[in-house]
């Protein structure tokens, strides 16, 4: 079992930058794929980022130059530093995580954190 827990999301202007954080507990935190998705409201959940249990790392296209993803084991912790906000990126951000595996679908994921609000406005 491993519970996720978000943080560092907010308000910032377009352009502007922040660092999310999915802190995890449990063991084997090394083994875990860990992956990023957002929803903004009225849309489907779609996939960010993520980055496997050997560190190899992808990412939307919509995101790709802008955001990136890393992780630290010996913190149990993994990162979304997200760079160039614009306006649509506003959406509430969840950090997900399977075992020795991940993915760009929500379904290849088995935990998920509550998610943490990122709003950029004009």
């Amino acid at each position: 079992q491993v519970q996720l827990v978000e943080s560092g999301g907010g308000l910032v202007q377009a352009g502007g930058s922040l660092r999310l954080s999915c802190a995890a507990s449990g063991r084997s935190f090394s083994s875990y794929g860990m992956g990023w998705f957002r929803q903004a409201p009225g849309k489907d959940r779609e996939f960010v980022a993520a980055i496997s249990w050997r560190g190899v790392t992808y990412d939307a296209d919509s995101v790709k130059g802008r955001f990136a993803i890393s992780r630290d084991n010996a913190k149990n912790t993994v990162y979304l530093q997200l760079n160039s906000l614009k306006p649509e990126d506003t959406a509430v951000y969840y950090c997900a995580a399977r075992q020795y595996s991940s993915g760009r679908y929500a379904t290849d994921y088995d935990y998920w954190g509550q998610g943490t609000q990122v709003t950029v406005s004009s």
